[in-house]
């Protein structure tokens, strides 16, 4: 009954921050494109329009997990060009989940980006607000990529393929307890492009 109740206190929360965060945007300034990559019943499509960060695909998740894996596909629209050069090394958003009611302060994602010709893959983390990344691994467009997120007492483990790196966790607990968190682009810049991730959870 404990566990149901903090729960419902968490959406109550995650709610009031949603709609506290909210920006109004003039849609007629952000053309919405209709995709035309063929799902596969068994991967989530996941689109970011151009001129906006949050996927379409966001609704509020509860989540309670110690272990987040997942399969994704990039097609060519991961390829992109931001406006200053120098944004073009911030790691985008992939895939992953908060621990409490804060991302930005308790959180593990796996993160990507476009940079030197290559599509790369990142372990991306909040430890009470401070924020460590590290790259894991580049990828190919089209690839199917396995990848997961673990905890292992202080530390997240991040899987792409092979390749892992293990990341410091100072969140306490066995399983991780907060929202789940979708893909999202930036970074300090707005999307150039419409943006086609698919995802296969398992």
């Amino acid at each position: 009954m404990k566990t149901i109740s903090n729960l419902y206190k968490l959406a109550y929360v995650l709610l009031i921050l949603l709609f506290s965060q909210c920006k109004k945007e003039n849609v007629e300034d952000v053309p919405v494109v209709q995709d035309s990559i063929p799902t596969n019943s068994n991967f989530k499509l996941y689109t970011i329009q151009q001129g906006r960060q949050y996927c379409d695909q966001n609704s509020i998740k509860i989540v309670t997990l110690n272990k987040l894996q997942f399969d994704v596909i990039f097609d060519s629209t991961a390829i992109y060009s931001t406006i200053d050069p120098v944004n073009q090394f911030d790691i985008n958003k992939l895939y992953g989940f908060s621990e409490g009611i804060n991302h930005q302060y308790n959180s593990a994602r796996m993160g990507w980006r476009w940079s030197n010709d290559s599509l790369r893959l990142f372990g991306y983390v909040y430890n009470n607000g401070t924020r460590i990344s590290e790259e894991i691994s580049t990828i190919s467009i089209g690839d199917t990529i396995p990848c997961s997120i673990k905890l292992l007492d202080s530390i997240y483990q991040f899987k792409v393929g092979t390749r892992q790196v293990e990341l410091s966790r100072t969140a306490v607990g066995d399983s991780a307890n907060g929202y789940q968190l979708y893909p999202y682009f930036g970074g300090d810049e707005l999307s150039p492009q419409l943006i086609r991730i698919k995802i296969k959870e398992f």
